[in-house]
């Protein structure tokens, strides 16, 4: 019966913390601003500004994190992955 070789579970796309050092930073990154989007659109109700403004904002700040995202994972690309700077 042959046997093949596995890969250790560290290096599966499906297993957690796979990703590499500055893909996994850019992902918490992002994850840290859709929090802020949400926190502002809160903050804004919550403030007095109407319902219809708060979204608007909140949308706004989601299109510039869409926008570092990309930035973001593009670098974390580039870089190899010795790379820190």
């Amino acid at each position: 019966m042959p046997v093949h070789p596995q890969r250790p579970p560290s290096s599966s796309p499906s297993a957690p913390g796979a990703e590499p050092g500055p893909v996994r930073a850019a992902g918490l990154v992002v994850r840290w601003a859709a929090f802020g989007c949400a926190l502002v659109a809160v903050g804004a109700v919550v403030a007095g500004t109407s319902s219809g403004g708060a979204v608007a904002a909140a949308l706004g700040l989601v299109a510039v994190t869409g926008a570092c995202r990309r930035v973001l994972l593009r670098r974390a690309e580039r870089s190899g992955p010795g790379d820190e700077g």
